[in-house]
């Protein structure tokens, strides 16, 4: 039985998390030869308080947009 464990921060909606998990779901299909029914896709949300990146803090981080 594959376990596929997503570990995100929160927000996503449950839409999304089903998209993911529907898409996850058949590329292991596809690429592992498994059968669909076998493959376990699990979510885990984190508030950005309580995820570090380098030492600090998401939630501490300023992020600056890519052009």
């Amino acid at each position: 039985m594959p376990v596929i464990h997503v570990l995100l921060w929160e927000g996503r909606s449950v839409e999304q998390k089903r998209a993911l998990a529907e898409k996850l779901t058949q590329d292991m299909v596809d690429i592992a030869k498994v059968p669909t029914e076998s493959v376990v896709v699990t979510f885990q949300d984190f508030a950005k308080t309580d995820w570090a990146e380098g030492g600090a803090l998401a939630a501490d981080k300023i992020r600056i947009p890519v052009d």
